[in-house]
């Protein structure tokens, strides 16, 4: 009696079998089995019995339901993580210089500005630290930030040493030395404005448009700054009209910078108004040469008056506004111009170059007023 109770029990009882991690029973009784490789080396687990078979399979199907769930909702957290270790990683090696350039269609739209230049740009930086390293890389910019970087240099040796000159050389000294130094802070502070922003504007959105904005002002201070010493030495013994062009000009040149702080003034649609108003800045000088001309007359405004040198500077400027405005040679080779010799580029080129000749125009009427002497005849004075 006791022994067939015994051996029914046995038969009734499910035999104990091990289960590796990751091998769940489901409700059906099936063996669902999980492919993590890490699972081998985990303990095993012994399956309940029978007689706790039906509550342990509630039991496991209500923790599967509440893992699932709680997985799912740790998905988003888990994306996000992972996109974050991805942003991390990329500013790592932006901040130690080993970002590389990308082409022009997955630029942010801020940072596009010639559709032209297809390959060789740098991505936006995350650290003026990582945009000022990037002068030493080989990008789209590099041109750009070196003709005028290497231009605001030598303005302010050349500015220096014409500072420090003797004042036997000047016949006013003083006032030479501050309409000559007008002229030096201008191009000094257009070309530093330029490089700055060539060097930094891909920091961000805000940073591109201040330093745009301090850029287009260096443009006009450089215009405003080249008109002082010309007119100062062309109407020397005539001050009325050269108050009145220097007043004039003031003006516009006042104008153009207010103008230049309109946030779409920076924007690549605006790029033929930009070259407009300040080649039309610069050509305003036109009515001062006239004047000069006619009242001194053709010869000696060519020989004092140095007028060649004057129309020099005039058609480099235009004609690097010109190569600017029409995006010239890269329009008609698009992506053969992209490192160098596109427009921005030769437009440095143009305007360090056009400022050299206007001070060499501005030394000799210098050292021609120096050699006439400081007075002025009844003639001159009409």
């Amino acid at each position: 009696m006791n022994e067939s109770t015994d051996l029914g029990n046995a038969s009734t009882l499910e035999p104990v079998i091990r289960l590796r991690k990751g091998h769940m029973p489901n409700s059906a009784g099936q063996e669902y089995v999980h492919s993590d490789k890490s699972s081998e080396q985990e303990p095993l687990l012994v399956e309940p019995s029978a007689s706790s078979e039906k509550d342990s399979g509630k039991d496991g199907d209500d923790n599967s339901i509440q893992e699932d769930e709680g997985f799912m909702g740790m998905l988003p957290l888990l994306q996000a993580h992972h996109a974050m270790e991805r942003m991390e990683e990329f500013v790592c090696k932006v901040w130690e210089g080993r970002w590389r350039v990308i082409p022009f269609d997955v630029l942010p739209d801020w940072l596009k500005d010639n559709d032209y230049l297809l390959h060789g740009h740098r991505p936006p930086m995350p650290s003026f630290r990582a945009c000022f390293k990037s002068i030493f890389r080989i990008h789209t910019e590099t041109g750009n930030i070196w003709t005028h970087l290497l231009g605001c240099v030598f303005f302010l040796c050349l500015g220096i040493f014409y500072m420090f000159r003797p004042n036997m050389s000047f016949v006013a000294p003083v006032q030479e030395k501050v309409v000559v130094g007008l002229f030096f802070l201008g191009a000094i502070l257009c070309l530093s404005f330029s490089w700055l922003f060539h060097t930094v504007y891909c920091h961000s959105e805000g940073v591109s448009r201040l330093f745009s904005k301090l850029d287009y002002s260096g443009i006009a201070l450089l215009i405003m700054g080249s008109f002082v010493p010309w007119l100062y030495y062309s109407f020397y013994c005539n001050p009325q009209p050269c108050f009145i062009y220097l007043i004039v000009i003031c003006v516009l040149g006042i104008a153009a910078i207010i103008v230049s702080q309109w946030d779409r003034f920076a924007t690549p649609e605006y790029r033929g108004v930009r070259a407009g108003v300040f080649l039309a800045l610069g050509l305003s000088g036109v009515i001062p040469t006239l004047h000069f001309v006619i009242s001194e007359g053709l010869l000696k405004a060519a020989t004092m008056g140095q007028i060649g040198w004057l129309a020099l500077m005039a058609c480099l400027y235009i004609t690097g506004a010109g190569l600017y405005a029409a995006r010239i040679p890269e329009r008609f080779f698009p992506g053969k111009c992209d490192i160098w010799f596109h427009s921005h580029q030769l437009f440095h080129i143009f305007v360090v170059a056009g400022a050299f000749v206007h001070f060499h125009g501005v030394s000799n009427l210098q050292e021609f007023r120096f050699t006439i002497g400081g007075g002025c005849s009844e003639n001159e004075m009409e």
